[in-house]
């Protein structure tokens, strides 16, 4: 998993409440156990007029430029709700979104993000729509955000602070899933087996 420090990127606007999983990536797609090749599947029923995915709607917002390289999606409340499926942080992930802001996530899919590598950033819904309005008014603007810092810098300079867990920050901080950062300690691990064995052999 790639690292985050820094990320810098076009903010995407979906202007959408209680988009959930079965949006961002339909069930007819849930087949493979890979985590590539979700992204040209991302938010298919709205990005597509057709069922075979052939035809873009053109008023979806991912199928203009310059959203067609954003990696920053702002969004409303209850973002990732419904299923627990983690195709959907894949999707995410592999069409190129590296940050997520909104008001509110639903768990699940934000334990699923931080396993994959994506920052959500959760925000008053004051500060979000005035993200919405930066981007209405210069399309293509770009957000960064710090996480050491634990910050979120809009087009025009402003920082907007976020919470985020101990935990979280340093597994993206450090690139890890939860597998990751627990072989992190494989040699503790091991000795603690070996003691166990020595101490308990009769448990053999």
């Amino acid at each position: 998993m790639k690292p985050f420090q820094t990320h810098k990127g076009i903010a995407a606007p979906l202007d959408r409440v209680n988009v959930d999983t079965d949006m961002i990536i339909p069930k007819q797609f849930l087949r493979k156990i890979e985590r590539t090749g979700f992204g040209v599947h991302l938010f298919h029923e709205l990005r597509y007029l057709d069922y075979q995915g052939t035809k873009e709607n053109p008023d979806f917002v991912l199928n203009n430029e310059p959203y067609r390289k954003a990696t920053v999606l702002l969004t409303r409340d209850n973002f990732g709700c419904g299923s627990s499926r983690e195709h959907a942080p894949w999707a995410l992930a592999d069409f190129g979104f590296r940050i997520i802001v909104a008001p509110s996530f639903a768990d699940i899919f934000a334990n699923n993000c931080v396993k994959n590598g994506i920052l959500l950033v959760k925000l008053p819904s004051d500060d979000v729509q005035h993200l919405f309005d930066l981007s209405e008014k210069n399309p293509g603007a770009e957000v960064g955000a710090d996480l050491e810092r634990q910050v979120l810098i809009d087009s025009e300079g402003k920082e907007y602070s976020f919470d985020i867990s101990e935990f979280d920050k340093n597994c993206l901080l450090k690139g890890l899933d939860q597998i990751g950062w627990t072989l992190q300690f494989d040699e503790q691990i091991a000795d603690y087996e070996q003691k166990l064995r020595e101490d308990r052999a009769w448990l053999a």
